[in-house]
């Protein structure tokens, strides 16, 4: 029988105290996941970015939207930046390890794309900066964090921040977060999809613009009966 504080029954108490208030989560796992499957849906990309092992946590959710959770369905375009080695280690030689994010996100984000970033602390420099970069390029920018207020989820545009003072409690809830998106995503995608492949409704001819169609050429001569002749200029 194990004995009364052990490190695992001291580790599961912590988890159990902060599942409770994260089953509250579920509204906001949901829309993130119908925003994210509509963007994707539309040739849009997500980019996450983290240190340690959040940086792990972020390349486990780009694998499973790249790949797949449960079912077979087309790749959707997601980057983990931290996993970009080269460009990693450049980026911090030639500017410093706070733009290693920054300067990704300027390179591949796009306007409506979604940059997810994750700490458990909220405070690492080189994801507020992250952060800034994505709103300054009209991305749309979520935060996974420990406890709130922290200066990465003000920085962001929406936050799910799990409220325990355990940093590994913090990390395992980020892990289900990533799962629970991915599955939101694939319930999502196939309206997403279908949504995405509507054609456009047809805009109307600015005023003073003649109909399109067959353009004729010559001048019409009408006879004797009141039948037209075209008569070739």
């Amino acid at each position: 029988m194990m004995p009364a504080g052990t490190l695992l029954d001291s580790h599961l108490t912590n988890l159990a105290a902060a599942l409770a208030p994260y089953r509250g989560c579920e509204p906001q796992l949901a829309r993130w996941g119908a925003q994210l499957a509509r963007r994707l849906a539309a040739g849009g990309r997500l980019l996450v970015a983290g240190n340690g092992g959040s940086a792990a946590e972020a390349q486990h959710l780009t694998a499973e939207l790249v790949g797949k959770l449960h079912h077979d369905r087309q790749p959707l375009s997601a980057i983990a930046l931290h996993a970009e080695t080269s460009a990693l280690t450049a980026i911090a030689n030639d500017y410093g390890y706070t733009d290693v994010y920054a300067r990704q996100v300027r390179a591949h984000g796009r306007p409506g794309d979604i940059l997810l970033l994750l700490s458990t602390s909220g405070t690492s420099a080189n994801l507020l900066t992250a952060a800034h970069a994505g709103r300054d390029a009209g991305l749309v920018t979520w935060a996974l964090t420990g406890p709130a207020p922290n200066p990465l989820a003000g920085a962001c545009d929406d936050v799910l921040a799990v409220g325990s003072p355990d940093t590994q409690v913090v990390q395992e809830l980020h892990l289900v977060t990533s799962h629970l998106l991915c599955e939101y995503v694939e319930q999502e995608l196939p309206a997403a999809l279908a949504a995405s492949t509507q054609p456009a409704p047809a805009e109307p001819a600015p005023a003073g613009r003649l109909p399109s169609g067959p353009v004729r050429t010559g001048v019409e001569v009408v006879l004797d009966g009141g039948t037209g002749q075209q008569v070739d200029a």
